[in-house]
């Protein structure tokens, strides 16, 4: 098994990725992690999902192509220039909403119990406003993270703090986990309480 072979790339991907390399955005999701969200999105029809870290709309082209035409994403981005991209090749999609954001602003103000996956990819959601993040998964949704595994582009202080969040994750008895040594590493989480 080569778990690179034909993947089926969402159609609007190839510009996203060429998009993604002019601005030179290095926080791309990889397409493991992109074929595993579609996946997961497949999972939950019908349903409210949250990208927080839209980037420049990589994992959220891959979610939007797993999602039914029933079910909505709310995606929150800071960063203007690379939310424009994901808006101008991903916009036309009635069944996501883009929010130009701080995401723990954002994460603070957001209703409870409102979401059936949860993708957080950016510091708000992650190693910050965790709590926040996951008031706002159903029971039963789930909870997913990458780079979990050392990754070129981290500063050298931040080892501690994903090792930390591991330890949060793995200490909490509303949420079962599962930790996956593959792709950039991966963590799905479920909410059981």
């Amino acid at each position: 098994m080569n778990e690179t072979e034909n993947l089926k790339l969402p159609p609007r991907l190839p510009q996203l990725l060429s998009e993604t390399a002019r601005l030179n955005f290095a926080m791309a999701s990889d397409l493991l992690t992109g074929c595993l969200l579609r996946t997961l999105a497949a999972t939950k029809p019908s349903s409210n999902l949250l990208e927080l870290g839209t980037g420049t709309g990589v994992a959220t082209a891959w979610m939007l192509d797993g999602m039914d035409r029933e079910s909505r994403l709310v995606t929150v981005e800071k960063n203007e220039a690379a939310l424009a991209v994901a808006q101008k090749l991903l916009g036309d999609d009635q069944r996501v909403v883009f929010v130009q954001a701080d995401g723990g602003e954002w994460l603070s103000g957001a209703e409870s119990n409102q979401f059936d996956l949860i993708f957080a990819d950016s510091w708000p959601g992650k190693y910050s406003h965790l709590g926040e993040a996951l008031r706002l998964l159903k029971r039963g949704g789930l909870y997913v993270i990458d780079d979990m595994l050392p990754q070129p582009n981290w500063p050298d202080d931040h080892t501690p703090r994903v090792d930390e969040l591991i330890s949060i994750l793995e200490g909490r008895d509303d949420l079962t986990i599962t930790k996956l040594n593959w792709s950039t590493g991966i963590i799905i989480a479920t909410k059981i309480l």
